[in-house]
């Protein structure tokens, strides 16, 4: 993934960074930044600042640069293009030095204020402690009613009964997030896939405030991308533990079937049986290929 990287990083870790994904905010990054340096500097704990400009078209990242200037604590990562709100996210995650951290929205409508009572949560022996929007200041139609249906259909699929999987605003154990892989919009899915790996999780109400500048950069069409990826969610649920032994298993069945088609194969569709046994073959080494490839990705995140 194509990234400029511009910060100064000497002296020691932070105890808390604070990641957010940018993407054409130019009104709001120098109020952001102010409002979280003031949430965070009466806590007397050393922070940083992680902003992930995620291939902006505006001034943020000017804006955002100008900002680094006067403030060291301020961590600028810069992708060359869009990749998404998960993949800013993810950078976001890799270049935080914290021992704690958070991750918010750019768009003003978290509030920094948050921050310090969820790290007090965490402090109580907790892994993830999850936001959940208190009189959330969004279309009905268009954002709560959606976010309703797909908190119900992930807690049923999933079994984690979160009540705001697409609030931003969580804080987490720097050793448990950095074990999780994120692609996609996965970010929705990080409650599930770090109970899955054992991780404590809270939930506490936040606050919510209404767009102040700018527009909202996702809508109605991320609900098919969500559908798609809580299919994925869920395979990574049942295969999570050896991987390789589970998809294994399926690819080896899936020979024997196509060693069985092979066998008795014979007559006026031969044509046809040889298509399904070429499948079934096609069908093993894939699922092999994604037993090896699940047994990577999990093993590159172990600490």
């Amino acid at each position: 993934m194509p990234l400029e990287y511009t910060a100064s990083v000497s002296g020691s870790a932070p105890e808390v960074s604070v990641c957010v994904p940018i993407y054409n905010e130019e009104d709001n990054v120098a109020l952001l930044h102010k409002e979280i340096v003031s949430a965070l500097e009466p806590m007397k704990r050393s922070f940083e600042l992680v902003f992930v400009d995620d291939g902006s078209s505006d001034r943020s990242v000017a804006r955002l640069a100008e900002i680094a200037q006067t403030d060291p604590r301020l961590v600028v990562v810069r992708f060359q293009r869009n990749f998404g709100q998960t993949a800013a996210m993810m950078a976001g995650i890799d270049h935080a030095r914290g021992r704690y951290l958070v991750t918010m929205d750019g768009d003003l409508q978290n509030d920094p204020l948050d921050i310090p009572m969820m790290l007090s949560k965490l402090d109580e022996g907790y892994d993830l402690v999850v936001g959940y929007r208190i009189n959330r200041q969004d279309k009905f139609l268009t954002r709560k009613l959606p976010s309703k249906i797909a908190n119900w259909l992930i807690g049923k699929v999933t079994g984690i009964p979160i009540r705001d999987n697409g609030c931003s605003l969580k804080v987490y154990r720097a050793e448990v997030i950095k074990r999780v892989p994120l692609y996609s919009d996965m970010h929705r899915f990080i409650p599930a896939m770090t109970t899955q790996m054992g991780a404590r999780v809270a939930e506490v109400g936040v606050r919510h405030h209404a767009r102040r500048f700018g527009v909202s950069k996702y809508g109605l069409s991320r609900v098919f991308k969500v559908l798609l990826d809580l299919i994925s969610i869920k395979t990574l649920q049942i295969f999570t533990r050896r991987p390789l032994a589970r998809f294994s298993g399926a690819a080896a069945l899936s020979a024997a079937m196509a060693l069985f088609a092979a066998l008795t194969m014979g007559g006026p569709d031969l044509v046809v049986e040889t298509a399904v046994v070429g499948l079934l073959v096609t069908l093993a080494v894939f699922l092999l290929f994604l037993g090896l490839v699940t047994g990577a990705i999990f093993q590159q995140r172990e600490p």
